[in-house]
């Protein structure tokens, strides 16, 4: 499903309900519940068969079906898709029996509003995806899967293998929050994964986005360590995150959303343990109330704790910038390396986020012509280069937010977007974006990888076969934990850097970094993600047999 939609199938007969429910679902915008309609079993579980549904609002009480049985026939054909079951109040026993054979809820007609309806039927979705989904993330097995490669390559310790295909620590919570209505309390899940404690404390961001799950988190602290590790920085692997659309929030909400996120997992956090920043559905804002609920615990000021925090409390000068900047400082190295010349050459970069901005500011500032730029709303594309400013300007607009509308170009899908032709393309919105499916259709020289986990294993391998060099996340989009690590260097030492000294030692640690992957990719005969996870499976694994096993 897209990923702020929820696909509602309404089987009710009486049309004045009907009525009543999809006028409620309508209103609401986020998320989203397109509804189909059928008034009885027998047309709804066709429909079922037909079309694919997150959740069904079935009435248990049809002119071809009455009582529990219903619900059993409903389950006999569509086992997967969640129930929650319409009642009367005089039917309230058959409801509460529905549930006890596998209905996720029951609502009673005479009560229900929109707010109550979205909450069931979200929370309906949420109970079985947390059921039967959390380590079955398409982000694991890819990260798994490249892990194993390279894994196989270093000819790794059977022993470290198995240590280091799981996270070492991980929590999962129920989380509640107020909303602004103060009597509607919101349950949702939240995360915090810690892959690797070894190297120091661990490190990674905290995202708030509808496709967070326990894979998706493990997946990311994982990356997150063979990140530290081949940067040569101090730490082990975390990620964080909620699974909720903040877009759907007042910014009370998502205060409050935060504070208790931070607040739960307070025990395993602080400045010598785990330290969060942000990431995709998160900011600098974000990370001024966690750093201000960590230090109301502990009585003092905590500045170090999270990274990516307003300059004003500690956070540090081109940290915001920090992982645009890096992309495009192994986009001149990789350009070095094939002599390209970067004054005349092509980029698409899919996103416009933090990010893909920054990479698209920096390009620009190179010579670089944009041919086009994406987000949530979709493409643009100019075969004359797209303008930084203009493309800023116009989604800063308070009536704009987006790139819908922009007329300095013509529209594409993401899905186009990903296949212009160009020298360098950037994927810097979300994962699996390059896969089997569309890898013989991109037409580029070199991939810098600005999003986490944008490439399949399976799309890396006729990438590799068509001679496309891909700069990896774990390496191109490094250079966001590079400085927050300087950020967390300058709050241990209050002592704080100009950004002129930022930009030099990013620059040296990420072309270190670089150059140590490409001379292993030659040497060995590997493609550079698989050389650059060697790098790093390799440091995590020195490490780990000197400290030993305890007891």
């Amino acid at each position: 499903m897209p990923e702020n939609e929820i696909q509602v199938l309404l089987v009710e007969d009486n049309p004045l309900h009907a009525r009543m429910l999809r006028g409620f679902l309508d209103e609401i915008r986020t998320p989203r519940f397109p509804v189909a309609h059928e008034d009885n079993l027998t047309a709804g579980l066709n429909r079922a068969e037909e079309q694919r549904f997150d959740v069904v609002l079935l009435d248990l009480v049809l002119p071809d079906s009455q009582g529990l049985d219903t619900f059993l026939r409903w389950k006999a054909r569509a086992p997967h898709v969640p129930v929650v079951v319409l009642t009367g109040l005089d039917d309230m026993g058959l409801a509460t029996r529905a549930v006890e054979n596998g209905a996720q809820d029951y609502l009673l007609k005479s009560q229900i509003n929109g707010a109550l309806l979205s909450r069931s039927l979200r929370y309906a979705v949420e109970r079985i995806r947390a059921r039967s989904e959390e380590w079955d993330s398409p982000m694991f097995r890819v990260a798994h899967q490249q892990f194993l490669k390279a894994a196989q390559v270093v000819e790794l310790d059977d022993n470290i293998r198995q240590r280091l295909l799981f996270p070492q620590r991980t929590q999962v919570l129920s989380l509640p929050f107020r909303r602004d209505g103060y009597d509607q309390v919101e349950t949702v899940f939240g995360y915090r994964v810690q892959h690797v404690l070894t190297m120091g404390p661990t490190k990674g961001g905290v995202r708030y986005h509808p496709s967070v799950s326990l894979g998706e988190v493990a997946a990311l602290a994982m990356w997150m360590t063979w990140k530290c590790a081949l940067m040569g920085l101090p730490y082990g692997g975390a990620k964080g995150g909620v699974r909720i659309d903040p877009r759907g929030l007042s910014r009370r909400e998502l205060q409050r959303l935060t504070r208790r996120y931070t607040s739960e997992i307070i025990h395993i956090i602080g400045p010598d343990k785990d330290i969060p920043a942000p990431d995709l559905g998160t900011d600098a804002q974000v990370m001024a109330w966690m750093m201000d609920t960590y230090s109301e615990q502990v009585g003092h000021t905590v500045p170090e704790v999270v990274t990516g925090k307003p300059v004003v409390l500690g956070g540090s000068v081109g940290r915001e910038t920090a992982t645009g900047k890096g992309v495009v400082i192994l986009i001149e190295e990789m350009a070095k390396y094939m002599s390209i010349d970067l004054s005349g050459s092509t980029a698409v970069v899919q996103g416009f986020g933090n990010v893909a901005s920054a990479a698209v500011k920096f390009l620009e500032q190179l010579g670089v012509t944009i041919l086009a730029v994406s987000d949530v709303s979709g493409g643009v594309y100019n075969s004359k280069g797209l303008s930084y400013e203009s493309l800023s300007n116009y989604v800063a607009e308070a009536d704009h937010g987006t790139l819908e509308g922009y007329t300095e170009g013509d529209r594409v899908t993401n899905k186009e977007l990903l296949e212009l032709e160009c020298d360098f393309l950037v994927p810097a919105a979300i994962e699996n974006q390059i896969t089997a499916e569309n890898a013989d259709r991109i037409n580029c020289k070199v991939i810098a990888e600005g999003a986490n986990g944008p490439t399949t294993t399976e799309a890396d391998e006729i990438l590799i076969d068509r001679g496309i060099h891909v700069i990896p996340d774990i390496l191109a989009n490094a250079g966001g934990v590079t400085v927050s690590y300087f950020e967390w260097v300058q709050g241990t030492q209050n002592y704080m850097w100009t950004l002129e000294e930022i930009n030099q030692r990013l620059r040296k640690i990420m072309t270190e970094a670089f150059h140590r992957a490409l001379q292993r990719s030659i040497d060995n005969d590997l493609d550079l993600r698989t050389a650059s996870l060697c790098e790093g499976i390799e440091r995590v694994t020195e490490a780990k047999l000197i400290r030993g096993l305890f007891p």
